[in-house]
């Protein structure tokens, strides 16, 4: 009688010591082992994909220039409304700009000055995260005391103190939001650090003799990114917010270039009689950022271990 020959059972499968951000994005596992899609937040990514092709194509978007006045066709109403106009679709200001143009290449501006104050201050405090969690010591008790200090320095007085000195313009603006970001992302990323320093693949880096910055740069690093992507994302909505609030008091971009928050602050004044100069770009910031606060909860459910269903 013949004995069926019987297979071992298959070796579980064994992650890498980093996992591909895109295999990580776009699927988890259920209780039963099954992989499935994840469930993707679609409203908020079409939000924030209509604002960043209004902001690359505002050129082509907007029906006028930003800055061109038309005193005769001052504070009109929306076209929807009685006393507006067809071509005015949002309206106009006080002296007579469109407001859908001046819409259009706003977030132009607030997204630049995102992607410039991410890259700087995220950058630095990702550095600054890896040296202090992976060297440790007095270089990592210096590195947190400044982290601490960073975390009580005033960013917007800051700010003002350098429009006054250096100029309104985007430069004062990305150097003052990255004050402000630079010691969060240190702190985080310095913490993920800590636990990936006493991993085995680090050691075993360590026994094969390298370096501590090859290992910083092709182990420490890559494990980290999940949590940095995380990191910019959940920010870009503070950047924004940042960017609006520091141009509403002056010390942002300089008028007549729209912005946001001086389109709020040009209209504050006249809330009671042309309210939809200073609401609509409210509204839009709110849209964008609270999409991009639901998208980046989504990123971070999907790329954190200890959140994602198993």
């Amino acid at each position: 009688m013949a004995v069926a020959e019987q297979h071992p059972p298959a070796a579980p499968e064994i992650p890498e010591p980093h996992q591909s951000f895109w295999r990580s994005l776009l699927n988890v596992r259920s209780s039963a082992g099954v992989r499935r899609t994840a469930r993707v937040p679609w409203i908020p990514i079409v939000i924030i994909s209509v604002i960043v092709i209004m902001a690359v194509f505002a050129p082509l978007l907007a029906p006028y220039s930003p800055i061109d006045q038309t005193l005769r066709d001052k504070l009109l109403p929306p076209a929807w409304m009685e006393g507006g106009k067809d071509r005015y679709l949002l309206g106009t200001d006080q002296f007579g700009r469109d407001i859908l143009s001046r819409l259009i290449y706003g977030a132009r501006v607030s997204l630049l000055v995102a992607l410039l104050a991410l890259t700087a201050g995220g950058g630095v405090g990702l550095v600054i995260g890896v040296v202090s969690g992976y060297v440790g010591g007095k270089v990592d008790a210096v590195l947190m005391r400044l982290v601490d200090a960073a975390f009580t320095f005033p960013a917007i007085l800051f700010a003002l103190l350098l429009a006054v000195t250096m100029g309104q313009g985007i430069g004062t603006l990305v150097i003052a939001i990255s004050l402000l970001l630079w010691a969060g992302f240190a702190r985080v990323i310095r913490g993920e650090v800590l636990a990936l320093r006493q991993r085995d693949f680090v050691q075993l880096a360590r026994v094969r003799g390298c370096s501590s910055l090859r290992i910083m740069a092709t182990h420490i690093v890559p494990n980290v990114l999940n949590t940095f992507m995380v990191l910019v994302t959940l920010n870009i909505g503070v950047v924004i917010i940042a960017e609006a609030s520091l141009s509403f008091l002056g010390a942002g971009i300089p008028p007549p270039t729209p912005t946001w928050g001086l389109m709020i602050s040009e209209g504050r004044g006249r809330i009671a009689e042309a309210w939809w100069v200073a609401l609509i770009p409210g509204i839009a910031i709110t849209l964008l950022v609270l999409s991009v606060n639901l998208f980046g909860d989504w990123l971070r459910d999907r790329l954190d271990p200890r959140l994602r269903q198993l």
